[in-house]
């Protein structure tokens, strides 16, 4: 469709290539919170897979999360091997992803950043996280999202 954002075009073709089978939902608004998404997609909101992206001293830290909970970030800052993770600012998130909050999409960005997902999202049979822009979502398995970001199982609550 002409009309698409240029991110989500982006983000599309980059799905097809890593041989994602999912679907790709435009939303009529933009669902900034996964209780929105949930309801839009009339699914779970811990079916939903936040893609929060952390500054960790300068350097992206991506934590794909359950909607159902929130992150302990001196947990994960643990598990994941560094000192802090500090809230991106938008700025950050932009020149890191490409993308804006509420539409960081797990893969497609213009340099890889390191991954990390939520085994909470292993009980849903389809997941649905951004993809690239915050009115757009896609459809996935755990197993499939794991194997197109390379990401690092592990507890986040």
């Amino acid at each position: 469709m002409a009309s698409e954002h240029p991110s989500v075009i982006s983000f599309r073709d980059e799905l097809t290539r890593r041989g994602g089978t999912g679907d790709v939902v435009i939303l009529p608004d933009a669902v900034h919170t996964a209780a929105l998404a949930a309801a839009a997609l009339d699914c779970e909101v811990g079916a939903i897979a936040n893609s929060l992206l952390f500054d960790a001293g300068g350097v992206p830290v991506l934590l794909l999360t359950s909607g159902a909970h929130r992150v302990d970030v001196g947990k994960a800052a643990a598990t994941v091997g560094v000192q802090e993770l500090a809230r991106a600012t938008p700025d950050f998130v932009r020149r890191h992803t490409g993308q804006v909050i509420g539409g960081v999409s797990p893969f497609d960005h213009p340099a890889p950043v390191g991954t990390w997902i939520d085994t909470d999202l292993r009980a849903y049979d389809v997941v649905w996280a951004a993809a690239g822009h915050p009115a757009a979502v896609f459809s996935t398995t755990y197993d499939e999202l794991v194997a197109m970001t390379g990401a690092t199982e592990i507890a986040v609550a």
